[in-house]
C-alpha cells in the first residue's frame, strides 16, 4: 500500500495475546507479535475493539442525535460556539513582542467579511482554495471563510518544496492561493499562470504583495466583504444556508513517504462528528488555555482547533518553533498538543543540564529521575508503590520536578501527543515529574480516532476509541476503522480508495493489537515491517523508539530486509557524544563527519544500543551501527513535511554504507 498521511502517536506495550495451538499456548511478546500472527494459520478470528457492536451502534446514534442538533457546516458550528463562549481572547498571536488577542466577536466578523469578499471575487461552492501560512489567527479565519463560501480548503506546509506545492496546486485544481508571504511561492505561481489555472493569489501580509505580480491582500478582500455586509446583513447567513453536512470541506494531501501524495477528501460531517466525539471524551474546560505549536495544515492540529472552538478554549498561536520555551512561560497553557520530537528535544535538554551541573546537583538530579521513572512505571502497571518510594518521590518532586513544571508554565493539566513513537522511558520520565502525556492516534483519512484519558492513561497505548468510532484488528494484525470520521475518498483516485476500504472499514496500514481492558497498541506500519533472511519479521519503529532513549541518538533508522540481523543508521546528539569521548580520553574530530567516522565514537554508540536492546528477542537486536554526520531534513528530501522519514530515500542514499555494515 502507498503511504498515507497519519497522525499517530504510536505505539507499543500491550496485552499478551494468546494464540492457541493443539500442543500448547504460545504467548507473543510485543515485538514478536507479527511473527506469531503470520505463522499461526489457525488464527482466524478477528479481534474486535472494546466497543461492542451493540454499544457502538448506541454511541453512533447518540453522536447522530448531537449532530442533528448542530449546524450542518463547520463554519456554522464553530462560529456558533465562538459566539456562545464570547471570549475576549478567543485566539492570540505574538506581535511586536506582545500577545495580541482577537475576541470571539472580531473573529466572527472577520470570517463574515472575508467570506463575502471571496464570493464577490467569484469563488463558488466546490472551488479548491489553497492555504499556506505559519500558525496565526489569519489561518483559522481564512479557513472558515473559505468553507463559508462552500469552497474547499487545500492546506499546504510552509516547509514544503516548491515542486511539491506545484504538484498539489495542479492535482487539486486550485483556483486561488492564500499565503502569509509571497517569496517562497513566487516561482510556483508563475508556473501556473501559464496554464491559466491559479486565478488569484491573496496575501496576508500587505508588504509581501510586491513579491507576486497581481496579488491581492486579505485586507482588501475583507474590505469588499465588509461593504457587502453593511449593505445586506443577511448575505452571510444566506451563504451558510447553502452548505450541507456531506459537502466536501477539505482536501489534505498525505505526506508521500513512498510516492506522490494523494488528496484525502473530508466532509463537514467528518470533522463535526470527530469534534463532538473528542469533546465528549476528553476533559476540556472553557477556562483552558492552549499554545498551538503544530502546523494547522496537519489534520491533528486543525481538528483540535475546531474542538477548542466548540469548548471555548483560548488558543495562542506560536508562529515559530524557535521560541517555544519562551511562549510556554508566557502563555502558561493548561492543555496542549505536541509531537514526540518536541518531548525528545525537551528531555535531552533537561538531561544535558542536569548531568552537566556536576557534584551533588547531578547526583540529586539522576536520583530524582530514577525515582520518578520507577513510581510512574509502577502506577502505569497498576502495582503498589511502596511508602518509602512515595516519600522519596515527594522529595524528588520538591527538589527537581517542580522546576520542570514551572518550565512549561506551571499549570499544564495534560499534553496530547501524536505523530510518531513516544518511548516508554520518555513517558515515565515526564509522568514521574507530574507531567501527563496522553498518546493518541488518527490519520488524515480518519481524523482523530482514539486517545488515552487523564484517568485512564496507559504508557505505550494509543488509548481507546472515541464515542461512535469502531476499531478492530484483522487476521494479519492490521487495524481497521469504521465510523462517521472516515474520509470520503482519495481525490481523483477511486481505485486507491477501493484498495483501503473493506466492507465499510478503512484499512489503516498500521499493525496493532488490544489488551483485555480495550487499550489499543500499534506495533508498526505494515509496509515498514521487514522480514529477515531467517523468516522472522522485525518492527523497525518500535526498535527506533527504544534507541531514542540513548543520550547519543538524535535520529535513527533501522534496516535489515532479507538480512541476517538489523542494523541502525544514527544521527547523533553531538554534545553528549563529544563529552563521552572526552571522558574516555579520546581525540575529538574537527567536524561531525570526522567524529562519525571515529572508531571510538561508533563503539560508544554501539555499546549503548546493545544495552538498550538487550531485552529484545535475539533476532531483533541491532548488531551494528553507523553514525551519520548530517541530520535528516525536509530540504534534503529525507523527511516529509510532517517529519516522517522516507525510508526508501534513506535506503537508496545510504545503500553503500548499509552494505559496509554487513560486510564488516
Amino acid at each position: 500500500m502507498k503511504a498515507r498521511g497519519r497522525f499517530r502517536s504510536l505505539p507499543l506495550s500491550v496485552l499478551t495475546l494468546v494464540v492457541s495451538s493443539e500442543a500448547e499456548d504460545v504467548v507473543c511478546s510485543p515485538l514478536s507479535r507479527f511473527n506469531c500472527l503470520s505463522h499461526r494459520q489457525s488464527f482466524k478470528k478477528e479481534i474486535v475493539s472494546s466497543v461492542s457492536s451493540a454499544s457502538t451502534r448506541e454511541q453512533r446514534s447518540e453522536i447522530r442525535d448531537q449532530r442533528s442538533e448542530t449546524p450542518s457546516t463547520l463554519p456554522g458550528f464553530c462560529l456558533n460556539a465562538l459566539a456562545k463562549h464570547n471570549k475576549p481572547d478567543a485566539v492570540s498571536e505574538k506581535r511586536d513582542h506582545e500577545w495580541a488577542h482577537v475576541s470571539a466577536q472580531d473573529f466572527i466578523q472577520r470570517v463574515r467579511h472575508i467570506a463575502l469578499g471571496l464570493k464577490d471575487l467569484g469563488i463558488e461552492p466546490g472551488d479548491r482554495i489553497a492555504l499556506i501560512s505559519e500558525n496565526r489567527p489569519d489561518w483559522s479565519i481564512a479557513d472558515l471563510a473559505i468553507l463559508s463560501v462552500g469552497a474547499v480548503t487545500v492546506p499546504l506546509y510552509t516547509t514544503q518544496a516548491v515542486d511539491q506545492i506545484e504538484f498539489i496546486l495542479r492535482d487539486s485544481g486550485a483556483r486561488a492561493l492564500l499565503i502569509s508571504g509571497g517569496r517562497v511561492l513566487k516561482h510556483a505561481r508563475q508556473g501556473f499562470v501559464e496554464r491559466d489555472q491559479l486565478e488569484h493569489v491573496i496575501v496576508f501580509d500587505p508588504k509581501a504583495v510586491a513579491d507576486i505580480d497581481g496579488a491581492l491582500t486579505l485586507e482588501g478582500i475583507e474590505e469588499r466583504g465588509e461593504k457587502i455586509d453593511s449593505e445586506d446583513s443577511r448575505a452571510f447567513d444566506q451563504l451558510l444556508a447553502r452548505g450541507k453536512r456531506d459537502d466536501l470541506a477539505t482536501i489534505i494531501y498525505t505526506s508521500g513517504t513512498t510516492g506522490e501524495p494523494k488528496g484525502v477528501m473530508l466532509t463537514h460531517d467528518n470533522f463535526i462528528s470527530d469534534v463532538l466525539s473528542i469533546s465528549d471524551g476528553l476533559p476540556i474546560l472553557t477556562s483552558d488555555v492552549s499554545l498551538s505549536v503544530l502546523p494547522l495544515s496537519h489534520i491533528f492540529e486543525r481538528t483540535v482547533f475546531y474542538v477548542f472552538c466548540n469548548m471555548g478554549v483560548s488558543v495562542h498561536y506560536a508562529a515559530s518553533s524557535d521560541h517555544i520555551a519562551e511562549y510556554l512561560r508566557e502563555v502558561r497553557p493548561t492543555i496542549m498538543t505536541a509531537v514526540p520530537r518536541l518531548f525528545e528535544s525537551v528531555y535531552h535538554r533537561i538531561i544535558k543540564k542536569g548531568t552537566s551541573a556536576g557534584g551533588l546537583k547531578t547526583t540529586i538530579f539522576e536520583w530524582s529521575l530514577q525515582v520518578g521513572q520507577r513510581v510512574a512505571e509502577l502506577e502505569d502497571k497498576q502495582q503498589r508503590v511502596p511508602i518509602s518510594l512515595r516519600a522519596k518521590h515527594a522529595i524528588a518532586d520538591r527538589l527537581v520536578f517542580t522546576k520542570w513544571r514551572e518550565g512549561i508554565g506551571g499549570r499544564l493539566r495534560y499534553f496530547v501527543s501524536g505523530g510518531a513513537p513516544l518511548s516508554p522511558t520518555l513517558s515515565y520520565s515526564f509522568l514521574g515529574a507530574g507531567i501527563k502525556i496522553l498518546q493518541g492516534y488518527g490519520m488524515t483519512e480518519t481524523c482523530v480516532v482514539c486517545a488515552n484519558r487523564p484517568g485512564d492513561n496507559r504508557v505505550g497505548s494509543i488509548g481507546k476509541p472515541f464515542k461512535g468510532i469502531e476499531v478492530k484488528i484483522a487476521e494479519d494484525g492490521e487495524m481497521l476503522v469504521r465510523g462517521p470520521v472516515v474520509m470520503k475518498g482519495y481525490y481523483g483516485h477511486p481505485e486507491a480508495t477501493k484498495e483501503v476500504m473493506r466492507d465499510g472499514w478503512f484499512a489503516t496500514g498500521d499493525v496493532g493489537y488490544q489488551d483485555e481492558e480495550g487499550h489499543l497498541f500499534i506495533t508498526d506500519r505494515k509496509k515498514d515491517l521487514f522480514k529477515l533472511s531467517n523468516g522472522k519479521y522485525v518492527a523497525p519503529q518500535q526498535i527506533e523508539s527504544l534507541l531514542k532513549q540513548s543520550q547519543f541518538v538524535n535520529q535513527v533508522i533501522v534496516v535489515g530486509a532479507s538480512r541476517k540481523f538489523p542494523v541502525a543508521l544514527i544521527v547523533p546528539h553531538w554534545e553528549p557524544l563529544k563529552s563521552a569521548l572526552r571522558a574516555a580520553g579520546e581525540k575529538i574530530g574537527d567536524s561531525h563527519k570526522e567524529i562519525s567516522q571515529q572508531e571510538a565514537a561508533v563503539k560508544l554508540a554501539q555499546k549503548d544500543v546493545t544495552r538498550i536492546t538487550a531485552h529484545l528477542q535475539d533476532y531483533e537486536r541491532v548488531r551494528r551501527v553507523a553514525l551519520l554526520p548530517d541530520e535528516f531534513t525536509i530540504d534534503s528530501g529525507e523527511l516529509t513535511p510532517t517529519m516522517k522519514v522516507k525510508r526508501n530515500v534513506i535506503d537508496e542514499r545510504y545503500g553503500e554504507l548499509i552494505e559496509d555494515l554487513y560486510r564488516s
